[in-house]
């Protein structure tokens, strides 16, 4: 079918994200939320309209917390009789369980698919929302056995419509997926910045790009994630496990090195992790999805004045040189941040040198 008219419920970042996205490709997008303020907010900001009694869409999307999901799902499907049902919660298996323990109360589970993109923000709200949010990025549909084939083609085309690469996974399936490589990731960084609380301030002083990396989805929102982490235990807890399992091998490793015993096998237990670490990122897609790309990477010593990021992305820019990604660091107490460049390998050494006679200092 063609997508015409949507309903989401829930004017969070996801929601009004995916309102701004479909209103953009001509899409009716009709807004609710359990906040007449939030609706319109995402509203004034163009993520849709305010529904009239009569709209009947083709498309219902619960963007809602987890723990409320189900029961939205289920109330959609009795008020709209003709409309598919999606929902774009992070967790899968609990809400069909919900579901299917309702049993008539919850509509025709036909016209139900779920659905969950791979895509967010630390920024929570309608005012962090972006229309281009989902380009690129993989959008996973959850059929159920009920599922019907129609049904499970609109929640495919839905996310083709605002630009997602569709995988199709069964519940289970999604729900261990996304325990390893988005839960459990969670835990791990919050676990990793939660040791910096108690840090003096001189050593927090020192932290760089790593720890900013690492660290950097540990400001999400505890509440959404305490749902999350809630409905999906087993996966998580099984993840976990294994890390645990890693972790004391690496623990008893440098426990052996600080005896100060020769430790055979110490060494070994620590470069096969970095090694193992190594395989395992080189498995993370590239950019919009595709495979990984090494990516040649040019370090610019940019002074802390105002303009001067804007000029040398200005000068890249001139040199016909695409920038792939840019990260920025900036050393302690220094008045420079390191820029680091990332473009095709082909482009790196070219690049250099023009920015070189432009006359910027690049760091070796």
């Amino acid at each position: 079918m063609t997508i015409q008219r949507v309903h989401v419920i829930g004017t969070g970042l996801i929601g009004s994200s995916l309102g701004l996205a479909l209103s953009r490709r001509g899409v009716h997008v009709t807004l609710e939320d359990i906040s007449s303020t939030n609706a319109a907010l995402a509203r004034d900001l163009g993520a849709g309209a305010l529904p009239e009694p009569l709209d009947t869409p083709d498309v219902v999307v619960a963007a809602t917390p987890p723990d409320v999901t189900a029961g939205i799902v289920a109330g959609a499907l009795d008020r709209w009789p003709s409309a598919v049902v999606t929902d774009v919660a992070s967790v899968k298996g609990s809400i069909v369980r919900a579901l299917e323990q309702r049993g008539g109360g919850s509509g025709d589970l036909r016209r139900y698919c779920g659905s969950h993109p791979m895509a967010g923000r630390e920024r929570s709200g309608a005012i962090a929302a972006r229309a281009d949010l989902f380009e690129g990025r993989p959008w996973v549909v959850t059929p159920t056995e009920a599922t019907a084939a129609d049904a499970l083609a609109t929640v495919q085309e839905l996310a083709r419509l605002v630009g997602s690469a569709v995988t199709v996974l069964d519940p289970a399936s999604h729900d261990a997926a996304v325990a390893a490589v988005s839960h459990v990731p969670q835990v791990v960084a919050s676990l990793a910045a939660a040791r910096l609380r108690d840090l003096p301030e001189e050593a927090v002083g020192l932290a760089g790009q790593g720890l900013r990396d690492v660290t950097r989805i540990a400001a999400s929102d505890p509440g959404l994630w305490t749902q999350i982490l809630a409905a999906n235990p087993r996966a998580v807890r099984d993840e976990l496990k294994a890390f645990s399992g890693d972790l004391e091998a690496v623990i008893g490793a440098l426990g052996q090195l600080g005896d100060g015993d020769d430790a055979p096998g110490a060494r070994g237990i620590l470069a096969t992790t970095i090694a193992n670490g190594n395989a395992g990122h080189a498995r993370i897609p590239g950019k919009h999805g595709a495979a990984p790309t090494q990516y040649g990477v040019v370090r610019v010593l940019i002074p802390d004045e105002p303009g001067q990021l804007g000029r040398l992305f200005q000068d890249v820019g001139d040199t016909g040189t695409n920038i792939e990604e840019f990260i920025i660091d900036h050393g302690l107490g220094g008045q420079f941040g390191v820029g680091e460049v990332y473009v095709v390998p082909a482009a790196a050494e070219g690049l250099a040198e023009a920015l070189q006679r432009k006359g910027w200092t690049l760091h070796a």
